[in-house]
């Protein structure tokens, strides 16, 4: 099974870092889609299946904790893993995001290997060649 995955940062070249990383994973990729900022990334979830979301924090338009709220709030967060990627340490805000429903949080900068380790999780372990134990 292939997985569609949405990239939302405001940043390109971030963007493609992290595009070229999922694509390391071994993961069965579908679709990538990017998003510059969470109002993008809300139209992409409205008119793409997305089965796994890597989301900045601080971006224009709306930010990534605007995002996390509006698609808590449609109900989106229980079916679509949200997965925020951020120089943002902070422990109280990464605990309020997860309390909202985001399933990780993964530090810039980040590995190719900690991209993998998220995906395995968030979809279940049912990635690539690593995932099978």
């Amino acid at each position: 099974m292939a997985y569609n995955v949405l990239i939302v940062d405001d940043s390109m070249i971030v963007r493609s870092v992290v595009e070229r990383a999922v694509r390391m994973t071994g993961v069965d990729i579908g679709e990538i889609y990017q998003a510059a900022n969470g109002k993008e990334a809300l139209e992409k979830l409205d008119s793409n299946w997305i089965d796994l979301v890597f989301a900045d924090l601080n971006m224009p338009v709306m930010t990534g904790v605007e995002m996390v709220e509006e698609m808590e709030r449609r109900g989106m967060l229980k079916g679509t893993p949200v997965v925020i990627v951020s120089t943002d340490r902070s422990e109280m805000r990464m605990r309020e995001l997860k309390a909202r429903g985001v399933r990780e949080y993964l530090n810039k900068p980040f590995t190719p290997e900690g991209i993998r380790d998220i995906m395995q999780r968030c979809l279940g372990g049912q990635g690539g060649p690593e995932s099978v134990n």
